[in-house]
């Protein structure tokens, strides 16, 4: 069992963009790391207070084979000076004899500047 971070940024607050980052963070997140539905046994949300035009979780949902898996969102802690109009996941999936080091973990748009060091 894993735990595959990812976070991604919107430049407007709508449910299409909050939607469209979403679903591309995902999916980024299961393809590099090779996942099915089943092997996903959670999936954490997280936006900063900016984001409030609609649930990440949703689209999410909304994909073939995902309607089961738990997904949980939350608000960030809104520290000054913090990345805005972020988009966080965390999925923690089974991904067999992978090693943390070997986990990919994905930073997109402006959110390759959280961890430049695990970015893609």
């Amino acid at each position: 069992m894993r735990g595959i971070r990812g976070a991604t940024t919107v430049t407007e607050n709508t449910p299409e963009a909050i939607y469209k980052a979403t679903i591309e963070l995902f999916q980024a997140i299961v393809t590099e790391n090779d996942l099915t539905p089943e092997a996903i046994s959670s999936v954490l949300t997280s936006v900063t207070g900016d984001i409030d035009a609609a649930f990440p979780a949703k689209p999410i949902r909304e994909l073939a084979g995902f309607q089961f898996v738990p997904i949980m969102g939350v608000m960030e802690i809104p520290v000054a000076g913090a990345l805005a109009m972020c988009i966080r996941l965390m999925v923690n999936a089974e991904v067999g004899e992978v090693g943390q080091q070997d986990v990919a973990h994905i930073y997109l748009e402006g959110a390759r500047v959280l961890r430049p060091d695990l970015a893609k």
